[in-house]
């Protein structure tokens, strides 16, 4: 059995190298001046213009201004005539004298004597002395115990109360019962004898 070989086409081969023929012009020319003038062609030749400054035109000039008006011319001042002053006798006005009557002087009262006071006489010594309550001895109560109380114009005691307590009220009490049964010298006014208010202490001791 015997096999028949392709043939290989040359037309792929021929194209292939007017393709490079062509490339090798084509540089061949670029570089030996076509490419110079193409540049030269593509580049245009500038103009130039000179422009011309617009002259503006030179500003209105303002209107001269008005004339001033004319002033009438002012009458001449007025200058008042001299007074002339007439000297009139001044008449003398009467005098009017004011009479005025001194009363009598008032005779002054001798100043009023000073108010004597006394107060009233608190002693002791004449109370009798209290007896001391049982209970408090008992229960060994001790203190001092202040009362306040009320002088008659007889001396005798009309109220009591208790000022400072002992601390303890059969104390306070037993004191006010025997204050009662005392009699003392009343105050007096310019002599006369006058209700006052006196203290007195009881010292209760053991």
């Amino acid at each position: 059995m015997s096999y028949a070989h392709p043939k290989t086409s040359s037309r792929p081969l021929v194209a292939l190298v007017a393709v490079g023929i062509f490339h090798v012009l084509l540089i061949y020319a670029l570089m030996h001046g076509l490419a110079r003038k193409i540049v030269e062609v593509v580049r245009a030749p500038l103009e130039t213009k000179i422009i011309e400054e617009i002259k503006r035109p030179p500003p209105e000039q303002p209107p001269p201004p008005p004339p001033p008006p004319k002033l009438a011319t002012p009458p001449p001042p007025f200058i008042p005539p001299p007074e002339v002053q007439i000297q009139v006798p001044v008449q003398p006005a009467p005098t009017i004298t004011a009479v005025v009557q001194t009363p009598p002087a008032v005779p002054i009262a001798p100043p009023a004597a000073p108010v004597q006071r006394t107060g009233a006489v608190v002693d002791a010594r004449g109370c009798e002395k209290p007896p001391y309550p049982a209970a408090s001895l008992r229960a060994n109560e001790r203190g001092i115990v202040r009362l306040s109380f009320l002088i008659d114009v007889d001396g005798k005691v009309l109220e009591s109360k208790v000022e400072r307590s002992s601390g303890y009220r059969r104390l306070d009490e037993a004191a006010r019962a025997a204050l009662g049964a005392c009699k003392f010298r009343p105050a007096t006014v310019d002599g006369r004898p006058e209700r006052a208010w006196a203290r007195i202490d009881y010292d209760w001791k053991i």
